[in-house]
């Protein structure tokens, strides 16, 4: 479209597009800096305010304790394994020696030495009780740890079912805070589109288009940016009957432009070919033409054979024609003869 306007028409075309970007810049960076603060209206929910609070932290408090208790536990049942492994390798020793003294004592048969086998043999005694003792005290650290474990497992159970209750009431709490929370910012960014909608509509045409295109553009960006990805999904419901509405809107427009569009072309067809002429603006008609689409009806301009298109074959309406001084065969809209420079007569 601006390959068929002035240098000067471009420059300014580029320029009042210019204009209107950096305003949406500007009216984007203000509304996303008051958009922001909206979701500081409400608290952050947890589920835990939905739980029995003394309930909730008893359980928490119990798997504290526990995970304490195993802690120190686990601790004391490492000390207790190494005196137990301590005391099964002295009592080992101490009965390997015992063997190969008591080998030697049968080989001599020497009766002198009774005394010291009642004494090896009271020292492997206390050897195997220590063991023993020692065996006692992993067993008994082991069904205490058994017991902890249990212990964290209930109250983690009971923190799970707690949790599970509150549930519900949190997830309709969220729900409602979402709704408020979308509801505030609809509320901000509804009658910005519709605006928007208005200014689209009502004032195309209008010397400060460029800053109200702006404003549009901040409208759109507001609303798919800042509005659409907040959309409840709870169900569908919202996000779907959103988008039913601005498509039942959105397609009601269209309609009427297409029919509008329609009567136009129905009507314009029973015109003349002067009246037809005199509705089609030069700048317009140079770019269709400069397209191969005839000005007048909108279809591709058409010829059979090697018959120039002078005509179209759908309309009549007349598109190239001849200079009427050098005859050169030219646009049927410009204003002046491209090869010798001569004014167009009049129609």
């Amino acid at each position: 479209m601006l390959k068929s306007l002035r240098v000067p028409d471009r420059l300014f075309q580029l320029v009042m597009w210019l204009v209107s970007f950096v305003f949406a810049g500007f009216l984007i960076g203000l509304g996303a800096k008051i958009v922001a603060d909206l979701p500081r209206l409400e608290t952050r929910l947890e589920l835990d305010q939905f739980a029995d609070a003394a309930a909730l932290s008893n359980a928490r408090a119990s798997q504290r304790e526990e995970e304490s208790r195993r802690q120190a536990l686990t601790d004391q049942r490492q000390l207790a394994q190494q005196q137990l492994v301590a005391a099964r390798n002295a009592y080992r020793s101490a009965h390997d020696a015992y063997e190969n003294w008591l080998r030697t004592r049968t080989a001599t048969t020497d009766p002198r030495q009774d005394p010291q086998v009642l004494a090896r043999t009271a020292e492997l005694d206390t050897l195997k009780q220590a063991e023993r003792r020692a065996q006692v005290t992993v067993e008994q650290l082991d069904r205490d740890l058994t017991t902890s474990f249990q212990g964290a497992n209930r109250a983690r159970d009971d923190e799970r079912r707690l949790l599970e209750a509150a549930q519900g009431d949190y997830d309709r709490a969220l729900f409602r805070q979402q709704l408020r929370v979308f509801g505030a910012r609809l509320a901000l960014t509804l009658p910005l589109i519709v605006i928007g909608l208005w200014l689209v509509v009502r004032k195309r045409r209008s010397d400060y288009w460029p800053l109200m295109r702006g404003f549009v553009l901040f409208a759109l960006f507001t609303f798919f940016f800042e509005l659409v990805p907040y959309l409840p999904s709870y169900g569908g419901y919202v996000r779907y009957g959103v988008g039913i509405v601005l498509t039942a809107v959105a397609g009601h427009y269209v309609i009427k432009l297409m029919r509008r569009y329609l009567a136009q072309r129905q009507a314009a067809a029973q015109q003349s070919e002067e009246e037809r002429r005199k509705r089609v603006g030069y700048e317009d008609a140079l770019k269709k033409l400069a397209s191969s689409i005839c000005p007048g009806c909108e279809r591709a301009v058409s010829t059979t054979g090697q018959a120039p298109a002078n005509f179209c074959v759908h309309c009549g309406m007349k598109l190239f024609d001849q200079c009427g001084h050098c005859s050169t065969r030219k646009n049927a809209f410009f204003h002046y003869c491209p090869s010798c420079g001569t004014g167009a007569q009049p129609a």
